[in-house]
């Protein structure tokens, strides 16, 4: 069985103690490609050196997380651009998008820089992967001009509803993101995914947040993504082996590894 982490922030300070034990273990478990997005100018070298020291293994995103958009946010892209216009070996633009959880004061730098980052994956040819968070309208009003543009994705993280779920499947070049929180007790997901064919679907962990029951409460780590299977698995009443497999073609095609 081959496995994915389609979202994995493992070069956080969470991961300084024991990473090659985490490596080790995600391995066991059977993941196979790790996709690691930045989150600002702070987190490039970290990341970037993760990636060098498990390479095939871990795979670099660059991009301006939404969370960390504020007064310096031109100077931010400044170096996200630099490093699309020098460097292929980004595998996405992300993690990009609109975050309006804890703060709505940046809401107009967020569409800026959100649309700018799009723009970006499309002259660069790659896919974007998208935070959302209570922003589905805002992320589906800036992605509609885009519907036949030929852009690509992920929108990471899905714990949208149905209703949601089924105006993302308008875009045709996505895939949804699942993570632990499919395994929650309270979570609305296993109702919104019998509106999402297996097919567009692809699993990913979050680490070091987000982590599926049985170990919810502890830090995550991309060897979970098995758990997230397996609830995923019992949603669509599937064969585990045949879920990691489609899911993982699914993450592979998207950030063009597997054509």
């Amino acid at each position: 069985m081959r496995l994915i982490d389609s979202h994995s922030h493992l070069f956080l300070e969470e991961f300084a103690e024991d990473l090659p034990l985490v490596m080790e273990r995600a391995r066991a478990a059977g993941v196979t490609h790790i996709f690691m997005p930045n989150i600002d100018s702070t987190t490039i070298e970290p990341m970037l050196s993760v990636c060098d020291t498990y390479r095939d293994f871990c795979f670099p995103m660059i991009g301006l997380h939404p969370t960390s958009v504020n007064d310096s946010y031109e100077k931010e892209l400044e170096i996200v651009a630099n490093h699309l216009a020098t460097s292929e070996r980004f595998v996405a633009v992300g993690e990009i998008g609109i975050d309006l959880y804890w703060d709505k004061t940046w809401l107009k730098e967020q569409l800026i820089v959100f649309e700018k980052q799009v723009q970006w994956a499309l002259q660069y040819q790659l896919p974007i992967v998208i935070h959302c968070r209570e922003a589905f309208d805002y992320i589906y009003k800036v992605l509609q001009p885009y519907k036949s543009s030929g852009l690509t994705g992920i929108f990471h993280s899905f714990t949208g509803t149905s209703e949601e779920a089924a105006r993302m499947m308008e875009f045709s070049g996505f895939k949804i993101g699942i993570n632990g929180v499919v395994t929650f007790k309270k979570s609305t997901l296993p109702e919104a995914l019998k509106h999402i064919p297996l097919e567009r679907i692809v699993l990913e962990t979050d680490s070091p947040y987000l982590t599926p029951v049985p170990n919810r409460g502890k830090r995550n780590e991309s060897a979970n993504v098995k758990d997230t299977l397996i609830k995923v698995a019992e949603i669509y009443k599937e064969d585990p082996e045949k879920v990691a497999e489609l899911t993982a073609i699914s993450a592979l095609k998207v950030f063009g590894i597997l054509k």
